[in-house]
């Protein structure tokens, strides 16, 4: 058994060191010499290791369900903690008048690159990055390079759609049984095509379409809009922006996020990233690819999200109005709801500064759920939240029905029986409950190792955000955090990617093996 969840594991490395090696083209671009060195070890490392494990596990067993739930838990665990060595080294081979030439002309500020020098803090941006989170060490983003930018963007680009089925796609030879396993333990286990290996094929293709779209997209917009803003810039904001909003990372390249461009205009601009990160792949494959526009309403995620996203901006707009320290509680409250909801992140609005209620209105209306299943969005899902409240109206309504009544339940187009509903009820309420537990358990050591400038509240949002791979921030995550909560913020970012049950999956491996035991 172990050999086969090595070999899994390992062939996800040999992927990384690809990864790693391509933003090592954007150091020559820009002439970032020690980065270029450091992309190049860091991939020789981790490819060669991985490549000399793997060459030895060429006859193993193919993973059964449970294997595959391991496979997903420690595959992406071995990916942020592998994929937090350029980082290290490349802090570590820079010299210093390098670091601060990275600073734009007119700020004093050190090079966030130094903070990279502690690798609890490489540690922390890898996992960021990797699960689409965005949360960053890099509390001045432009000053770690251009290169190492694009390299946080990529990894969340890679990370949205996941590891897994790109080597589903990349790695054909993998048995039909074993490969849906595998799919299913990182993606929403919906098929675009007849096999999964097709699938996920489909899944990277249209991911890069919508990718190049929004490349393009932002690009044209941040001309039309900024026409004095530099065409180099321009480009580079726009690849890095496209990868970070279609992955719902939030990665971004300013130094103060989307409101950097210290425009409205752009931030109107930055709202159909969001929006198309936040719905399900499989959804955008028929709705593109398929060309079948009727989904747009008919699927009841898409559905949902929508109405969610204007409801819940208007809303949360409303609730701003009464908060001191917001100027534009429209337009800050719009643009966090959806970054929230669709756990992007990007952010236009000192959070921090906001009173209690919509804090925790946006937490609990938009953070908590995320977007839709099958997307690259974190939280609990708009399906189990759609399933939860139509559970609960089908328990009151069979109060009044008779002992003797059987009533099929129709939900997402599908007629359940009352066994199935319950089964299906069971799974999400399980689910749900376990991801707040997490939230609290966090919230409480956020509490104990918080500055004393936070209140109860900002570490609920926080705590929230790192489990929702959210990003956005009150200002609790930086260089400056205790190791102990900024460890807890790693392994709740890794928790909120996978959802949670193949860790559960791992420990109990850990404590008591394979061996069934009584309950």
């Amino acid at each position: 058994m172990y050999k086969t969840i090595l070999k899994q594991v390992v062939s996800l490395q040999l992927i990384l060191g690809g990864v790693i090696l391509i933003p090592g083209i954007v150091a020559v671009i820009y002439n970032e010499w020690y980065a270029l060195i450091g992309f190049l070890i860091s991939s020789m490392i981790v490819s060669g290791i991985a490549y000399l494990i793997f060459r030895n596990l060429k006859n193993t067993e193919d993973p059964q369900y449970q294997q595959s739930l391991l496979i997903a838990a420690l595959g992406w665990l071995m990916i942020i903690i592998m994929g937090s060595i350029p980082y290290f080294i490349i802090a570590q081979i820079t010299p210093l008048e390098v670091m601060q030439s990275f600073v734009p002309k007119g700020m004093d500020y050190q090079s966030s690159l130094l903070n990279f020098r502690n690798p609890l803090h490489c540690l922390f941006e890898s996992t960021s990055a990797f699960t689409t989170t965005g949360l960053t060490m890099s509390y001045h983003e432009p000053s770690i390079g251009k290169s190492l930018m694009f390299y946080r963007c990529f990894s969340q680009w890679v990370g949205g759609a996941g590891f897994i089925v790109m080597a589903l796609a990349i790695f054909k030879h993998i048995p039909g049984q074993s490969a849906i396993l595998l799919y299913g333990s990182e993606a929403s286990g919906t098929k675009l095509k007849t096999n999964v290996i097709q699938t996920a094929q489909s899944i990277w293709k249209i991911y890069l379409f919508l990718t190049l779209t929004m490349v393009a997209y932002l690009f044209i917009g941040t001309y039309f809009i900024l026409p004095d803003y530099p065409i180099a810039e321009n480009i580079f904001d726009a690849i890095n922006h496209a990868m970070a909003g279609q992955s719902t990372g939030g990665f971004s390249t300013l130094d103060d996020s989307i409101a950097g461009y210290k425009s409205e205009k752009m931030e109107i601009l930055f709202l159909l990233p969001m929006l198309i990160g936040g719905l399900s792949i499989p959804f955008l494959y028929r709705f593109t690819v398929l060309q079948n526009f009727k989904e747009l309403w008919c699927d009841i995620q898409s559905r949902a999200f929508i109405i969610a996203s204007i409801l819940g901006g208007i809303f949360l707009s409303l609730l701003l109005m009464t908060s001191d320290g917001v100027s534009d509680p429209i337009r800050e409250g719009a643009f966090q709801f959806i970054s929230g909801l669709s756990t992007t992140g990007w952010q236009t609005s000192n959070i921090g500064q906001w009173s209690d209620l919509p804090v925790l209105f946006i937490v609990s209306g938009a953070m908590i759920i995320g977007g839709c299943a099958g997307g690259t969005v974190g939280g609990v899902k708009i399906i189990r939240a759609l399933l939860l409240q139509k559970g609960l109206r089908w328990h009151i309504n069979k109060i009044f029905a008779s002992k003797n009544t059987v009533k099929k339940v129709k939900f997402n187009n599908r007629y359940l029986l009352p066994e199935e509903m319950n089964a299906q009820l069971a799974k999400a309420g399980i689910f749900t409950l376990i991801y707040i537990l997490f939230v609290f358990f966090s919230t409480c050591i956020t509490v104990y190792f918080m500055g004393e400038d936070y209140s109860l509240v900002d570490a609920i949002f926080e705590s929230a955000s790192a489990q929702g791979t959210v990003g956005l921030s009150t200002g609790i995550s930086d260089p400056s955090m205790s190791p102990i909560l900024e460890t807890v913020y790693i392994i709740q970012m890794w928790a909120g990617r996978i959802e949670i049950i193949p860790i559960l999956v791992l420990v109990r491996v850990l404590m008591y093996g394979t061996k069934i035991r009584n309950i």
